[in-house]
């Protein structure tokens, strides 16, 4: 045996993830919370992206809208996080073998890269055009790739519940 697969067996049979597991209430209490934590994260990021690409919110300067909106969202991703991290322990190795799964992580990593090129690139410039109803072309790229890329991360964890069983 692997050591990650000794190190999964061990995590999967901590007291917590066997109360999640065996919980008729935990896992769905736990699930929920994790399900209204991302709908916040999406939420705000979009609102945010929809003010990129010129769609809504013109009337508010992009950093300002940011800066209101970035504690929801860092709020309710550690919140999605934290409750992620005790679904995943409840059963760590049919997660691992679920490619919907793999992809959500995946593409979760890609939504924080694309927030770091933008930030890192097209925002640099945000004084000059934030007053502008249209964003610059990378600024609207970067919210209309963030749209994208969070749409694929909900229909990969809607996925991950209806292909469990099957594993």
């Amino acid at each position: 045996m692997s050591q990650l697969q000794d190190f999964i067996a061990t995590v999967e049979n901590t007291a917590i993830a066997e109360s999640i597991r065996e919980s008729d209430v935990l896992f769905p209490f736990i699930e929920s919370i994790h399900v209204i934590a991302i709908s916040l994260v999406v939420g705000s990021i979009l609102t945010l992206d929809l003010r990129l690409l010129g769609l809504a919110s013109l009337q508010r300067p992009v950093n300002r809208l940011t800066s209101s909106i970035l504690p929801v969202t860092w709020g309710a991703f550690a919140i999605a996080v934290i409750t992620g991290l005790l679904l995943f322990i409840s059963n760590a190795s049919k997660y691992l073998v679920n490619g919907y799964f793999d992809a959500k992580l995946g593409l979760i990593a890609a939504a924080g890269l694309n927030m770091m090129i933008f930030h890192g690139i097209s925002a640099r410039d945000m004084a000059k055009w934030e007053q502008e109803k249209a964003t610059p072309t990378s600024a609207r790229v970067a919210g209309a790739l963030s749209i994208l890329i969070w749409v694929a991360v909900v229909a990969c964890g809607r996925m991950i519940g209806f292909t469990m069983d099957s594993l």
